[in-house]
């Protein structure tokens, strides 16, 4: 862990939460052993393969027969949300290098964002490809890097935002002011971005076409836990990988003096802060009104802090930050 920046705290008072509809039975879980630990996202591409990234920069390839796993490229950096573009390119967030774009076909990796008006991306968190080849991305906070997300938590400040690249290379923010934008996705019909704020709790809509192009609206608020990485499932329900259940330490502090939580970042140790109880937990939300239509939750498997997930196969895969490896369970 490098030398903790500075902070500067805001009073935040977070929003409250309301319970969701009581759990399904979370079906067997298999654990998948990869090398390399907290592999943050999963996607699949077209022929099952599931990709992932994990903390030392590497991307790293699943077959879906069962082959061992296979290191395709590394980043150099730290690679977060992960998706795949129309014409099978993989896209990657990465914390310290921005948005970059690899083809699996001559193994190329280059750097698509850096800089977003004028200043470096900071924190690039998850990304998605229109049809018409237009890059949704998130930036969870443009003050701290991966390695010091706590340091959002703590400063409690709204530093997130929602982005577009163009198909010309034109970079320009849509939404700004969010709380930890995190995970991105479009919907079935490409109507709209739905992006999840995680110390917001909630999943937004920014309008793409209709009436309300150009404007957000709520999809679902008040979760009761932290949205991370978000994708659309094969009947069109957005899936949401729950990272965990709100810090009863970390909301009381928010709405405090600044000062304390000043003093309080500068003579802990890092490990120290709030951390998140670590639980398995996924939503399937509607599209179109939020409801729940599947939701999977359990304190005891094997496997929590899920910050990625994605329906490919029958199966729901699932990539966490807590520990090593990847899982999936069938549908």
């Amino acid at each position: 862990m490098s030398r903790k920046p500075r902070i500067s705290p805001v009073r935040w008072r977070p929003p409250p939460s309301r319970p969701l509809p009581p759990p399904d039975p979370t079906p067997k879980l298999t654990v998948v052993e990869i090398p390399g630990t907290a592999p943050e996202d999963v996607v699949v591409d077209a022929d099952g393969t599931v990709w992932t990234g994990v903390e030392d920069g590497r991307i790293i390839a699943v077959g879906p027969d069962g082959a061992a796993p296979r290191v395709v490229t590394d980043t150099g950096g730290r690679p977060l949300g992960l998706a795949f573009t129309r014409d099978r390119r993989l896209l990657i967030c990465d914390s310290h290098r921005g948005l970059l774009r690899y083809d699996p076909a001559n193994g190329l990796l280059e750097t698509l964002v850096s800089h977003v008006a004028g200043r470096p991306l900071t924190f690039c968190s998850n990304a998605v490809e229109a049809a018409d080849g237009t890059i949704y991305f998130t930036e969870s906070t443009d003050r701290f890097r991966y390695e010091h997300y706590k340091a959002s938590v703590i400063e409690a400040r709204a530093s997130g935002s929602l982005m577009q690249r163009r198909p010309d290379g034109t970079t320009s923010v849509l939404a700004s002011g969010l709380h930890f934008a995190n995970g991105v996705t479009l919907t079935a019909d490409e109507s709209a971005v739905v992006f999840a704020e995680s110390t917001g709790r909630r999943l937004s809509k920014y309008w793409l076409s209709g009436p309300r192009r150009g404007s957000i609206t709520a999809l679902v608020s008040e979760l009761p836990g932290h949205p991370d990485n978000i994708s659309t499932g094969s009947d069109g329900r957005i899936w949401v990988a729950m990272f965990s259940e709100p810090n009863a330490l970390a909301d009381w502090l928010s709405p405090r003096a600044p000062m304390l939580r000043t003093l309080l970042w500068r003579l802990l140790p890092y490990r120290w802060l709030p951390d998140p109880k670590p639980v398995l937990w996924v939503v399937g939300f509607d599209a179109d009104d939020g409801r729940v239509l599947a939701q999977f939750r359990s304190i005891d498997a094997p496997f929590g802090l899920v910050t990625g997930v994605v329906e490919a196969g029958g199966r729901l895969w699932l990539g966490r930050i807590g520990g090593s490896g990847l899982a999936y369970f069938r549908l």
